[in-house]
């Protein structure tokens, strides 16, 4: 079983070429988080990365965060904010016990950044139209997990119902179809 590092590393190498990607000019098009436009989905996905970052050194995240962090080099920000995460998860112990103030399992708190990073990537690379493949260890270390926090996020709101997929949907698929996304989902007039 590979280490939530080992498969965070693997997320930002493909969420990272994603936000580079993103035009300044996209930045208020629509993504498939429909309560979030491109600049409201990447200043949420800064406040996660930086809060999952405390978690994984047993510290209290503070997610009421509103600051809207895309000013300036926001797109080599993020390139630091990723290995920053990577690296606060392979430091011995993140991934033991419980991780900050959640009462979770480090390692599921973990699982849930690693599927924002992914899941995010690829709605910011859907609403951009850019091409977004994620790691295949990554997919696989990402889908028995969020299967089984599902019930819960729902609960919480943070995921949607499941989307319904037809029989041979791949990995991936199923992994973002879990959290209520559909696969096929296009920007509008696109």
């Amino acid at each position: 079983m590979k280490t939530i590092s080992e498969l965070l590393e693997k997320a930002a190498a493909r969420a990272v070429p994603v936000v580079r990607g993103i035009p300044d000019g996209r930045l208020a098009d629509g993504t498939p988080c429909s309560e979030y436009d491109v600049r409201a989905l990447l200043n949420h996905l800064f406040l996660v990365i930086d809060n999952f970052r405390i978690l994984a050194a047993k510290g209290t995240p503070d997610f009421s965060g509103t600051e809207d962090v895309v000013t300036g080099d926001w797109r080599g920000r993020f390139d630091d904010e990723t290995a920053q995460l990577v690296k606060a998860w392979a430091e011995p112990g993140a991934e033991e016990g419980e991780a900050g103030g959640m009462s979770m399992p480090a390692r599921t708190v973990g699982l849930m950044v690693l599927g924002d990073l992914t899941v995010h990537a690829w709605d910011l690379a859907r609403a951009t139209g850019q091409d977004f493949v994620p790691d295949p260890a990554v997919v696989t270390g990402l889908e028995p997990g969020l299967a089984a926090m599902a019930p819960q996020a729902r609960e919480m709101k943070v995921f949607g119902e499941p989307f319904p997929l037809a029989p041979g949907a791949t990995a991936f698929e199923r992994v973002l179809a879990v959290t209520g996304r559909d696969p096929g989902w296009r920007p509008a007039g696109r």
